[in-house]
């Protein structure tokens, strides 16, 4: 069976990610059966690291700040989880159902694929967005 996503309501929970007027940092999109709902949101990244299982798959749009002394900088990821217990078929598709998901996020400065929890640390994904950037006028101390 295809997959499908619920636009609406999806596009309310990336929404509420962009707007500056709320602190939800991070929300999940799922599987219900054959269709991508919004799943988890919060405030904080590690909470949503927790939701990074073994046994599951799911897109995560974050929200970083990033920058140095002379300016902060909001970034956001597009974060595809494939858990090491997903199955194979399960793992091709959800690469195809990523452009689902792409239709309704739209603005990020970097996506990762990832299914080893080492790389879901906050820093890597950063100096990842921090790079993706341009410009760095992090203080010298050279």
């Amino acid at each position: 069976m295809a997959t499908k996503i619920d636009k609406e309501a999806c596009r309310e929970a990336y929404n509420l990610v962009r707007d500056d007027t709320t602190e939800v940092n991070w929300v999940t999109f799922k599987y219900n059966g054959s269709t991508i709902v919004p799943g988890d949101q919060g405030v904080d990244y590690e909470t949503f690291k927790r939701k990074c299982t073994d046994d599951v798959r799911l897109f995560g749009f974050v929200r970083f700040t990033t920058g140095d002394a002379m300016s902060k900088r909001v970034k956001f990821a597009l974060i595809t989880w494939i858990g090491e217990d997903v199955s194979g078929l399960q793992r091709a598709k959800t690469g195809t159902d990523k452009t689902l998901v792409k239709e309704v996020v739209q603005n990020f400065a970097k996506e990762f694929v990832i299914s080893d929890h080492k790389e879901l640390d906050e820093d890597y994904i950063k100096n990842e967005l921090k790079k993706a950037g341009g410009a760095n006028y992090d203080a010298q101390t050279e």
